[in-house]
C-alpha cells in the first residue's frame, strides 16, 4: 500500500499532528490525512487511499477516524491501527472533557447563557449546511429522493425509531441493488468478487470475539458493581446501540440521540444538546464526540454513589469507550476483507439507500433544532397516528432568530468557516444580550 514505509515513531508523530489539526468535519479531516499521508510523506498511494475511504464509508461510525485506524493498520498492523485511531481522538476527547467541566461550573450565569445562545443559533445554520451538502451528493436518483422523504416523514410525523428507519432503508437498498440497480445509480451486472485469497474465517471470528469482549468489559463491570438500573448502565447500553446504527455521519443520529437523551432519559435539555453540538463543532476530532458531552452531563446529574465530578468523568469516559471500541472492531474485523467487500453490489446498494435516508434524518434534525432554538415553548401533539412537535407561536425568541439568520447568511452565502461563524455568533449573543 505504501511507496515509502515509515518507522513506527515517524507514524506516531504524523498521526499526532493529524489528531491536533483535525478540525472542519470529515471533509477537512480526510483532506488533511490525504495531504499528510499521500502528498507529503507518500506513505500511501492515491488509489489505495480512495479504496480505503470507500471501505470506511460502508461502516457505521466516523469515517475519518476509521480511515486513520485502517491506514495505521496497513502500515504497522494491530499496534499501528490502535495508535492512529487513538491519536485521532485524544485531542478532541481532552478538550471536550475540559469544556464539559467548564460548562457545568458556569451553568446558571447570565453571561454564559448569552454566549451559548449565539452558539445554538449558529448550530442551526451548521446543520442546514450539512443537509444541503449531503443531499447534493446522495440524492442523485428519484428512488433515493423518495427514501429521504419517507425517512423524514417517518421521524418527524410518526415518531418511528431511528434504527427501524435505517434498517428499512438498508433492506430497500439491498433489494433494489439486486432487481433495479439503476434506482441507486449502481452499475448493472453480477455480484462480482475479487480474485484475492479469502481471509481466514477463524481469524475473523477471533477478532470479533476479542473486540466484542473489550466493548462489553465496562458494561459487565458496571452491572456487577452498580446494578443494571444505574445511570452508567443506561449510558453504556444506549451509546452502544447508537454505535451500531451511526451510518452517514454524526448528524444522522443526532436527532435520535437528542430525542432519547432529552425526552426519553431526561439527561439534558434541548438547548444543552445544541450547546454540546456547538462545542464539538469547534474542537478537533469527529463530531460524534458530542456524545461525550451528553454522557458527562447525564452522569453528573445522577451521581450517586460518586461525587458529581467523578460521575461525570466516568460517564464521559464510558461513552467514549462504547462509541469507539466498535470502530476498532469494524476495522480490525473487516480490513482483511476490504478487497472482496468492494465488489459486494448488494451491500453497496444497502449503504447507498441508508445514505439517502440519512438526508431525511438530517432534515428532521434541522426541524428539531429550529423549533427548540427559535421558540422557547414546544409541546408534543398527537393527531391520530401522527405524533409531532408543535411550537407556541407566541414564544419566538427574536434574538435567537436574528442570530440564526445572520449565521445562515455567513455560512451558506458568504462561505465563512464553521469555526469563525460559531465564534462570532457566540460573541454577538453575549454583546447584544447586554443591551436588551
Amino acid at each position: 500500500m505504501t511507496s515509502e514505509h515509515p518507522t513506527f515513531g515517524e507514524s506516531v508523530r504524523v498521526f499526532a499532528r493529524i489528531g491536533l489539526l483535525s478540525f472542519g468535519g470529515p471533509a477537512g479531516q480526510i483532506a488533511l490525512m490525504h495531504d499528510e499521508l499521500v502528498d507529503k510523506h507518500r506513505w500511501v498511494e492515491e488509489p489505495q487511499f480512495l479504496h480505503a475511504l470507500n471501505f470506511c464509508h460502508l461502516l457505521p461510525g466516523p469515517e475519518a477516524q476509521q480511515l486513520a485506524t485502517y491506514i495505521g493498520w496497513r502500515l504497522h498492523g494491530l499496534r499501528g491501527g490502535l495508535m492512529a485511531g487513538t491519536l485521532f481522538l485524544l485531542p478532541g476527547v481532552a478538550i471536550i472533557m475540559a469544556l464539559s467541566m467548564l460548562y457545568v461550573a458556569a451553568a446558571g450565569l447570565d453571561w454564559f447563557a448569552a454566549l451559548f445562545l449565539g452558539i445554538k443559533a449558529a448550530v442551526l445554520a451548521v446543520v442546514v449546511q450539512a443537509l444541503i451538502r449531503i443531499a447534493g451528493r446522495a440524492l442523485d436518483t428519484a428512488f433515493k429522493r423518495a427514501l429521504a422523504a419517507i425517512a423524514f416523514v417517518a421521524l418527524a410525523l410518526f415518531d418511528l425509531p431511528f434504527p427501524l428507519v435505517v434498517l428499512g432503508a438498508g433492506l430497500a437498498g439491498w433489494l433494489a441493488a439486486n432487481w433495479r440497480p439503476g434506482w441507486l445509480a449502481l452499475k448493472a451486472g453480477g455480484q462480482g468478487e475479487d480474485a484475492t485469497p479469502r481471509p481466514s474465517i477463524a481469524a475473523t471470528l477471533r477478532t470479533i470475539a476479542a473486540w466484542g469482549a473489550i466493548w462489553a468489559l465496562p458494561l459487565v463491570a458496571i452491572w456487577a458493581t452498580l446494578g443494571d438500573d444505574h445511570v452508567l448502565m443506561q449510558i453504556g447500553l444506549f451509546f452502544s446501540q447508537l454505535a451500531v446504527v451511526t451510518f452517514g455521519g454524526a448528524y444522522a443520529v443526532l436527532a435520535y440521540m437528542a430525542q432519547q437523551a432529552v425526552q426519553g432519559f431526561g439527561w439534558l435539555s434541548a438547548g444543552e444538546m445544541a450547546d454540546g453540538l456547538g462545542l464539538a463543532e469547534t474542537t478537533p476530532g469527529p463530531l460524534i464526540l458530542v456524545t461525550q458531552f451528553v454522557g458527562f452531563l447525564a452522569a453528573y446529574r445522577d451521581a450517586a454513589p460518586f461525587t458529581p465530578l467523578v460521575a461525570g468523568l466516568l460517564g464521559a469516559l464510558l461513552t467514549i469507550w462504547v462509541t469507539f471500541a466498535p470502530c476498532f472492531l469494524w476495522i480490525f474485523t473487516f480490513a482483511p476483507w476490504i478487497d472482496r467487500l468492494q465488489h459486494a453490489r448488494r451491500l453497496k446498494g444497502a449503504l447507498a439507500a441508508i445514505t439517502a435516508s440519512v438526508v431525511g434524518v438530517i432534515a428532521n434534525l434541522s426541524l428539531w433544532f429550529a423549533l427548540h432554538v427559535i421558540f422557547t415553548r414546544v409541546e408534543e401533539r398527537e393527531l391520530g397516528p401522527l405524533r409531532f412537535d408543535w411550537p407556541d407561536s407566541g414564544s419566538i425568541d427574536g434574538l435567537a432568530l436574528a442570530l440564526a439568520v445572520w449565521a445562515a447568511v455567513h455560512l451558506l452565502v458568504l462561505k465563512r468557516s464553521v469555526v469563525e461563524v460559531l465564534g462570532v455568533a457566540a460573541a454577538l449573543g453575549l454583546v447584544v444580550s447586554m443591551f436588551i
